[in-house]
């Protein structure tokens, strides 16, 4: 497979994050738009073998929005609103998974498979 993945696990409650709205951004300018699924996924590839290109990309979750609906007293603003994570891809040929791992307070990330 070749493409963009992610998804998002919630640790504070330790289960997948559904309903996480998030962007594909490249140069400024939003790509793709996304929600994740029951299973913290989205439902189909940010990027696929047609679309994916050398160079940097910006993947921006709306965190602050998921923990409210989840019940969560946060401030107001709330420490994390928006998580970004940049990453490059260096390889057209290759599967690119970036998961997100997220409490109100922190996070996580790394290169899946």
């Amino acid at each position: 497979m070749t493409g963009l993945t992610t998804h998002v696990l919630d640790t504070t409650h330790g289960r997948p994050a559904e309903g996480v709205s998030l962007r594909l951004i490249r140069d400024g300018v939003a790509l793709a738009h996304s929600r994740t699924n029951a299973d913290g996924r989205c439902d189909a590839p940010l990027l696929t073998a047609e679309t994916i290109a050398i160079g940097t990309w910006r993947l921006e979750f709306e965190i602050g929005a998921y923990f409210r609906k989840a019940g969560l007293a946060l401030p107001d603003p709330a420490f994390l609103e928006t998580v970004g994570i940049d990453f490059c891809i260096a390889d057209t040929a290759a599967h690119y998974h970036v998961p997100l791992l997220v409490s109100p307070f922190g996070y996580s990330t790394y290169r899946g498979s």
